[in-house]
């Protein structure tokens, strides 16, 4: 019940109106609980340099670097095949800083695939085997619509065997700093300003390198004819989420990866306001439901 009050004309009116509760959901009834859960190869940590920059780069959406961080307005890569002028120019010039970069920039990943079982908005994860996790996240749900949260895209355990979760961190911030301050201190501004634009770029390209071979290791590598404009919309099995962001906003998600994976060794620290330094560097959680969407909790945390 809420009571409202009405004034106007010398006269007041008090009405009381009925707002209809939250409904208690436990899990949303767009995502399906009756999948088969997919085998994972292993959950060992694995640590690695990434040492083809070339490879990663092809996996860079020329959208986000040549159009949000370098300004060019309009389809780039339309514009380049029929070769305009300013496209071939940011081209070439980005190019130049490629081969600055490639003197330097180091690629470099640690992911995990984790035993997980959710608990209405808690998801749990835990060691091989093991009765008490590791972690405990605590998501948020949508309050109305679809009632979507992040735990609903883990399956129930299905004969005594658990599903799985992956959790990844990414970097090639390493050395960025200090060679882009260089180029400014030089007059080279578009080099300090391509160098830092690049690795943001390179550590998201990594991000959805990685996330391919994570779909591969869990039995549903993308078809052969998929585009990369394909999948920098995610027309593939599963999803990656990162904190801050809508489905999961709380940036203080971010040490539980930390706890789990220690990117430190990976060079990557989070400050105190849970930002991940170099800036350049992605940390992501990774379900393989079908179903998974992108969504917005919006105020779900506050419920």
């Amino acid at each position: 019940m809420r009571e409202h009050t009405a004034s106007g004309n010398g006269f007041s009116v008090s009405t009381t109106v009925k707002v209809a509760p939250i409904p208690k959901v436990t899990r949303s009834p767009r995502v399906r609980p009756d999948l088969p859960i997919p085998p994972v190869p292993n959950l060992d940590r694995k640590v690695r340099l990434v040492p083809d920059l070339r490879d990663i780069w092809s996996y860079v959406n020329p959208y986000m670097l040549y159009g949000r961080h370098l300004g060019f307005r309009g389809d780039f890569e339309k514009h380049l095949a029929e070769r305009d002028p300013r496209a071939v120019e940011l081209f070439e010039s980005m190019e130049e800083v490629k081969k600055e970069a490639a003197t330097f920039m180091k690629i470099r990943a640690v992911w995990q695939f984790f035993e997980a079982e959710a608990e209405g908005e808690l998801l749990h994860l835990f060691a091989p085997g093991a009765k008490q996790p590791l972690h405990t996240f605590r998501f948020g749900r949508q309050r109305q619509g679809e009632f979507l949260c992040l735990s609903d895209y883990v399956l129930p355990a299905q004969n005594g065997k658990r599903d799985h979760l992956a959790l990844f961190v990414v970097t090639a911030g390493e050395g960025v700093r200090p060679r882009s301050e260089k180029a400014k201190n030089e007059g080279h501004y578009f080099l300090s300003h391509g160098l830092q634009a690049l690795a943001i770029e390179t550590a998201e390209g990594c991000a959805e390198w990685l996330h391919r071979r994570i779909r591969e290791d869990w039995g549903f590598p993308d078809p052969p004819e998929m585009t990369m404009a394909q999948r920098f919309t995610s027309r593939y099995r599963g999803k990656r989420y990162s904190s801050g962001y809508p489905a999961c906003p709380n940036l203080e998600d971010q040490a539980g990866i930390w706890k789990l994976l220690k990117p430190e060794e990976i060079g990557v620290q989070l400050t105190e306001g849970f930002m991940m330094d170099p800036e350049a560097s992605v940390s992501a959680l990774v379900f393989h439901h079908p179903d998974c969407t992108y969504f917005s909790v919006g105020d779900a945390a506050e419920a």
